[in-house]
């Protein structure tokens, strides 16, 4: 199969990983691979003039026949590369000299033309809004460019126009090809060859606009560049007492706004879903802001959608919002408008990871498609790759559209995932001073604990948790230090003001060890009941489930314990079992690629470097399976799947093929990634000198221990409004509970083993699962889950580097190469 992909509309960051991902795989099952510049147009214009002759930099080897069962070493290395590589990473592809694009719009690329595309922010294959390709003669000249080339299979990455046009073109596919036979352009024998078209989607929208599913490509990145301006602004907000208005994008979709406004603490939004409710929505906003005021809050933020409307569909624009803060509330008024910005810049690494995954299943689904099977969209639903039909998520997107237009608020709302609603009512409790207080009898002191290793996102859960409280009638009651805090009376009630700029504060406010209850279980039952605590909510890992696990057991003793009580995973290593995300994972994360872009372009400099990362994670992978992918590593080492001296022969074998390989003066640095304890013996420190050792001529090694700057910095956007949604789920959880232990005799109240339960992410749903029950899913000893989900990650991550591919080929075969 000849696969051919193209980015089309607008921009967004991940598109280049999506790329990377479609050409390494369709080569590794055996496909030829092509790019399209600039979208459809370059579709329609083809390869205009005549082409240079594309070849290896090299002649390929001619391998054994036994060198691969299923030939797919044979096929990498016959497509490792064809010369335009840097020509399209540079930009330089239209300069006249020996070797140009100039003429050329679909291009064969290789496995290694593409590597470390998914680095670089925007899309290096160009991209444009075809008129031509909207018309029947423009699709029938694209139809012909492909044929010609002779493909017949195409991946589209853009928004639902251009996911319609791909759809349309697959539609009108036999169509075209009669036409161009009957004109007499292509042969029969052609015409039968490309009777069916493949098509698959992905969707790059920075908006995330599309329906059925949960992100589109390119949005994560987009609310990071949002984020880290509103963090920015809070500074000088602060210290000026002002009010700052700021216009993010969203013409039809208020998911940046919506969600920028939960991670960046928003005291107002205007998002096009949901317009305010009132006639006036000046009288409503400047309600709201100045009972923020009254209370003594400092600064204000206004986040306005580009596409925001009031009820009767009139604009809602920055400036007019700044003239009504202005005059009607006296504020010293600012406004900010990101613009472009927000499409700029590296991805992050959701926006490496998703389009990668995405990628691979976008060419699975091509080699399964047939003639009748309906043209697909590669989605995700809270961490699962899903296939769901194209036009059905298109006539979803556009209905929202339409419903907006009708003024059905709530019908449009309807149309977006459980999510989006879910994160405007969250909005709502934590950023407004509105009291739905429950009554009297059923209100609550909540204890709120930090525990374990700190994580990005704690801070933000506790703030949601206390702004819930507070809107409810509840009492929230800080407990410091974990248990060893609580022994010793460090308590206190938490405000609302209190905790007004916690949402961006990396680390752990209330203070976090690792002390277990179990060091007096009988004196932190005394504490509950002289604090008189009726429900507790911890923040933290591991150690958050053994202490969640004591207590539940204790209740068999300790009355005291007879109370809801909740665990919210938070911690950088991901390791709390049966769910798929923990809090400070995302930041995490961020903070190992940032770490790796940068070791790793230092490696490139030296031409031959190899590098040794350690990472943090105890004796869970995650942190370093992951990590590898969103870096591109060559090589991952785990607990879960240890060392041993063969492993390591083999894989030296390989980075040694791998360079043999590399185009003479042009080799990559390479990262290898290691979590901290996969090996007692085989230490960072020994393998980057076995590697120097080995790599000879060919390689050098160096090493590089990331430590505890994985555990600190801004907690990422992702991990901020992760944590408000799992915290006020968390915060009604102890609400139902509670009220049904006060339905049972005072002196006979006995909770149920469900009312003592973590919180976790199950592949498209949230689930509670009974600390109890989880036990089973726990290897207790090592600290981790038994199966996670990304147990295959790190088989992906190296066959993306190359390595089952390669590992096996002598070198007496590359011998040419040397």
């Amino acid at each position: 199969m000849k696969i051919a992909i193209l980015t089309s509309g607008g921009d967004s960051a991940g598109m280049n990983a999506v790329v990377r991902a479609v050409v390494k795989v369709g080569i590794l099952k055996g496909c030829e691979t092509w790019v399209v510049r600039e979208g459809y147009e370059g579709l329609v214009r083809g390869n205009t003039e005549a082409l240079s002759e594309q070849s290896l930099d090299e002649e390929p080897v001619d391998l054994p026949d036994n060198t691969s069962p299923d030939g797919t070493s044979f096929n990498l290395i016959h497509n490792l590369r064809f010369g335009d590589g840097d020509l399209l990473k540079d930009g330089t592809g239209d300069h006249p000299g020996t070797r140009s694009l100039k003429g050329r719009y679909i291009v064969r690329v290789g496995f290694d033309d593409v590597r470390a595309w998914f680095a670089e922010g925007g899309t290096l294959i160009g991209t444009a809004r075809s008129k031509t390709f909207r018309t029947p003669e423009g699709r029938l000249q694209a139809a012909y460019n492909m044929i010609k080339e002779g493909l017949d299979a195409l991946v589209v990455c853009g928004g639902d126009g251009s996911l319609t046009g791909a759809d349309v073109f697959r539609a009108e596919w036999p169509k075209l090809v009669e036409a161009l036979q009957s004109e007499g352009r292509i042969t029969a024998e052609k015409a039968k060859l490309h009777a069916h078209l493949r098509i698959v989607g992905l969707v790059g929208s920075i908006d995330n606009d599309m329906s059925m599913t949960d992100l589109t490509i390119g949005a994560p990145t987009a609310l990071h560049r949002i984020c880290e301006a509103i963090d920015n602004i809070n500074s000088t907000a602060t210290s000026h007492s002002r009010a700052f208005v700021l216009e993010v994008m969203g013409r039809h979709c208020g998911w940046l706004a919506l969600l920028a406004g939960v991670s960046g603490g928003a005291d107002f939004i205007f998002i096009p879903e949901r317009p305010p409710t009132s006639e006036s929505w000046e009288d409503e906003m400047c309600e709201c802001i100045h009972r923020h005021r009254e209370v003594g809050k400092r600064k204000t933020i206004v986040i306005v959608a580009e596409g925001a409307t009031d009820r009767d569909l009139n604009p809602i624009k920055a400036d007019h919002v700044k003239d009504v803060l202005t005059e009607r509330l006296g504020l010293d008024t600012r406004v900010t408008t990101l613009g472009h910005t927000q499409r700029g810049g590296r991805p992050c690494a959701y926006d490496r990871v998703l389009p990668t995954l995405q990628g691979m299943e976008a060419v699975e689904t091509l080699l399964e498609a047939t003639p009748t099977s309906p043209s697909y969209m590669i989605g995700i639903q809270e961490n699962k790759i899903t296939r769901v039909p194209l036009m059905e998520a298109v006539a979803m997107t556009r209905a929202v559209s339409a419903a907006i237009e009708a003024k059905d608020f709530e019908k449009a709302m309807s149309y977006r995932d459980p999510e989006f609603k879910e994160s405007f009512e969250g909005f709502l409790k934590i950023s407004t001073l509105d009291q739905e207080k429950v009554p009297e009898e059923q209100r609550m002191r909540v204890a709120l604990m930090h525990m374990g290793a700190p994580a990005g996102g704690m801070n933000a859960a506790t703030r949601a948790a206390v702004r819930y409280c507070i809107r409810h009638g509840h009492t929230p009651i800080a407990v410091h230090n974990g248990f060893r805090g609580l022994l010793d009376d460090e308590v206190h009630e938490l405000s609302w003001l209190g905790v007004d700029s916690w949402t961006a504060r990396g680390g752990s406010e209330l203070g976090t060890n690792r002390t277990l209850p179990s060091v007096d279980l009988g004196a932190v039952a005394a504490k509950f009941q002289e604090h008189q605590f009726h429900a507790l909510l911890m923040i933290g890992g591991f150690e958050t489930f053994n202490s969640l696990l004591i207590m539940e057991e204790g209740r068999r003793h300790y009355p005291a314990f007879h109370i809801p009580m909740v665990h919210l995973p938070a911690t950088i290593s991901n390791n709390v079992p049966m769910t798929e995300w923990s809090l400070g994972s995302d930041t995490s994360l961020n903070a190992l690629v940032d770490a790796c872009d940068a070791i790793k372009q230092s490696a490139s400099a030296s031409r031959n470097r190899v590098f040794v990362v350690e990472t943090q994670g105890g004796k869970c992978g995650y942190l370093a399976t992951v990590g590898a992918l969103a870096t591109g590593a060559s090589l991952v080492y785990t607990p879960e799947q240890g060392m041993d001296l063969d492993t390591l022969r083999r894989d030296v074998r390989f980075l040694k093929t791998r360079y043999k390989l590399d185009a003479k003066g042009r080799s990559e640095g390479r990262l290898v990634i290691k979590n901290e304890v996969a090996s007692q013996v085989y230490t960072t420190d020994v393998m980057q000198k076995m590697l120097k050792e080995e790599g000879g001529t060919l390689f050098d090694a160096r090493s590089a221990s990331l430590g505890h700057t994985l555990q600190g910095g801004v907690p990422s956007p992702m991990d901020r409004a992760r944590a408000v949604r799992l915290s006020l789920k968390c915060m009604a959880f102890l609400e139902r509970e509670h009220v049904k232990l006060l339905q049972q005799p005072v002196k006979a109240r006995h909770a149920t083993p469900d009312s003592a339960a973590i919180i976790t992410i199950q592949s498209s749903s949230l689930k509670w699962v009974p600390v109890q029950e989880m036990v089973a899913h726990a290897d207790m000893q090592n600290r981790r889950g038994k199966n996670p989900w990304w147990a295959n990650i790190k088989e992906l991550a190296e066959l993306l580097a190359g390595r089952p591919q390669l590992i096996g080929i002598h070198s007496k075969d590359l011998a040419q190469y040397e």
